[in-house]
């Protein structure tokens, strides 16, 4: 009996410290994970988002082409008659963006590249804007053309024919009195 104590005793110790065993191999496990995860993690962005000097141009020249379109759309809207200066300020701050993009082409091609991507989202749904500002304009300048033109003949129309109606009722009054 005592002799079964004692393997009993020694089986629950080695099961003992093969459950520690156990624990502290997979908190091993665990912390390499995390250690491998993390320098994964740490070195995609320069692995994955790597720009070359062709990548650069092409964004360079998708911003200039993006600048030129919205540039027509708000002189449009400037020759309506609309107020574009929120709408110059925009393409003012895209300018100097893609002014940076190619100062940095050569030097820096990530940073030219993140510079036209900044360039080009500035300047999204400008152009739509733009049209919006435009057609309010005309829309604006119509009305105007209507109430001056309009108003201005039947003003017009009105001292007309209230000058006949004086001069009608006064010659019949000195008519009387005469």
């Amino acid at each position: 009996m005592f002799f079964i104590s004692s393997v009993d005793f020694c089986w629950r110790k080695v099961c003992v410290v093969r459950k520690m065993l156990m624990r502290k191999i997979r908190c091993c496990l665990l912390f390499l994970a995390a250690l491998v995860l993390t320098f994964s993690v740490a070195n995609a962005p320069f692995c994955a988002f790597a720009v070359d000097e062709a990548d650069a141009r092409s964004a360079i020249a998708a911003a200039e082409e993006k600048i030129v379109v919205c540039y027509r759309a708000v002189a449009g809207a400037d020759e309506a008659g609309a107020d574009t200066s929120a709408l110059l300020a925009v393409l003012n701050e895209a300018g100097g963006l893609l002014s940076n993009a190619s100062l940095y082409r050569m030097k820096n091609c990530s940073l030219a590249f993140d510079f036209a991507v900044q360039s080009q989202e500035k300047l999204n749904g400008l152009e739509a804007e733009a049209g919006v500002l435009r057609e309010n304009a005309m829309q604006q300048g119509h009305w105007d053309f209507m109430v001056n033109v309009v108003g201005s003949i039947v003003g017009a129309v009105v001292v007309v024919c209230g000058g006949f109606v004086v001069w009608f009722l006064l010659k019949r009054k000195y008519e009387k009195v005469a």
